[in-house]
């Protein structure tokens, strides 16, 4: 038997015990990476990141690039591409700014078959009316599906406003199936890693537990079959879950603060009632989900559907419907508060995909590895007419998708070669590795436009 099959048997053989949640998918990624088995060793992840309230064309659009406009329609009826080699991002998406060279900044597709009054609730992610309840799969679904994890699909967030413990309005497995969002960083954290701690440490086990230290033996023991880059691809995915510990010990200050000076709560009231912390939670929770090898889709809220925009005093910001129409917020201009909004969110997408890049995998990165997609429930403004929806995009997927600092304007609704947000769903199946040529339902408004197919400007 030689040395490296030898090797690959160890990996198998590695005996866990409360660390086998968290353990086992990493080891099988180095166990296959080991075997010559790429695709299983650095599995496709893809993310959706859904804010609500809209997402102004205006913030995607560098410094010193003009579009065609009519209206609230683009007028162009050729593609406009752009390089963003030179180009500085709009303040909104500053953040990002370190990963230039491996973004699509993409513009006009319509979706005009979920148009609604304010969020496209499940339209957004299935390209299907809004204010029918989940009539049919959404996407996030559909790559779980085509591209399942551990746990096929992860769906956590902030909900309408910080209180709110489960979202229905966003997501669906299939039709009249809505998906829950957990929208408490508390009970995410413990459905997603409380079995580490099952059998004797499970009654010692809280949200504030360091999860390592229940993994001492079974770390030490992994740790031991491995060597060099293997080790140290280990070491970052532990590091992911130092970072959450941490998060999570932040929480319960948070939460004993609040015990002791809000006394009138009861204690299934006892949770983050700030907004900023909550997304902050969540997504460390969905990037230690993400790295450990967990899940390979991971959905993440920033609001809820229909008129649930959130809440942020913390930011001065306290009516996000206000703002929609114009209103100034605490001496800010709507615009500034749109503007801070957006700033909060991209730093903490940024975070999330420097945390990703940081692991080594294969060749490359995690990051590599995953396409992360940034997009609002109501497409292009508080009161949408969708014949636009504003979409950005980090990380080619492992080389499937054309994301290499491109600014993108498909061209405008009703043209012979406009694109819809249901074709941007279709790409992201043919680079997943499961074509479909339709998703969703077609737009009636465009009867002589081809609606069909992927995005070919978007594939590699």
């Amino acid at each position: 038997m030689s040395t490296e099959t030898t090797r690959r048997e160890l990996l198998k053989g590695v005996g866990l015990g409360v660390g086998s949640t968290l353990l086992s998918p990493i080891l099988s990624q180095i166990a296959a990476q080991a075997a010559g088995d790429a695709k299983a060793a650095n599995p496709k992840r893809v993310v959706f990141v859904v804010q609500s309230n809209g997402m102004s064309p205006d913030h995607l659009r560098p410094e010193g690039v003009m579009r065609s406009f009519k209206g609230n329609k683009p007028t162009n009826a050729d593609l406009v591409e752009i390089s963003l080699a030179d180009k500085k991002l709009h303040p909104a998406l500053e953040s990002l700014e370190p990963f230039t060279k491996r973004i699509a900044l993409v513009q006009h597709l319509s979706g005009r078959v979920a148009l609604s009054d304010h969020s496209a609730n499940h339209g957004c992610l299935g390209a299907c009316p809004a204010n029918k309840g989940p009539i049919a799969q959404t996407i996030d679904h559909a790559i779980a599906e085509a591209n399942p994890g551990v746990i096929p699909h992860i769906a956590i967030g902030l909900g309408g406003n910080p209180g709110t413990i489960m979202n229905y309005r966003l997501s669906a497995s299939g039709p009249g199936q809505a998906t829950p969002i957990i929208c408490s960083p508390e009970l995410a954290f413990k459905s997603l890693f409380g079995s580490v701690a099952e059998g004797a440490n499970g009654k010692n086990f809280d949200q504030t537990a360091n999860l390592l230290d229940f993994m001492t033996d079974d770390v030490k023991r992994a740790r031991n079959a491995l060597k060099g880059d293997e080790r140290e691809k280990l070491d970052g995915y532990l590091a992911a879950f130092e970072a959450l510990h941490k998060r999570q010990t932040e929480l319960a200050g948070l939460r004993e603060s609040l015990a002791a000076n809000a006394p009138k709560f009861d204690k299934n009231q006892l949770r983050p009632t700030i907004s900023t912390t909550i997304l902050e939670s969540q997504f460390e929770i969905g990037a230690a989900a993400l790295i450990s090898g967990v899940t390979n889709t991971l959905l993440l809220t920033s609001g809820g559907g229909g008129q649930a925009f959130g809440e942020f005093p913390e930011l001065g910001i306290n009516g996000l419907h206000g703002i929609g129409h114009g209103a100034a917020q605490n001496g800010k201009t709507a615009q500034e508060c749109f503007t801070e909004l957006r700033q909060l969110h991209t730093k903490l997408i940024a975070g999330f995909a420097k945390k990703l890049d940081a692991i080594k995998e294969g060749n490359g990165t995690l990051l590599d590895n995953t396409a992360i997609i940034y997009i609002s429930d109501s497409g292009e403004q508080h009161h949408p007419s969708l014949y636009e929806w504003p979409i950005v995009v980090i990380g080619n997927l492992g080389g499937k998708l054309k994301t290499d600092g491109r600014y993108l304007e498909f061209p405008g609704y009703g043209q012979k070669k406009h694109r819809t947000t249901a074709n941007f769903f279709c790409t992201l199946l043919h680079a997943i590795g499961k074509p479909r040529d339709s998703f969703g339902v077609p737009d009636m408004g465009m009867k002589d436009v081809d609606q069909t197919g992927a995005i070919a400007e978007l594939l590699a």
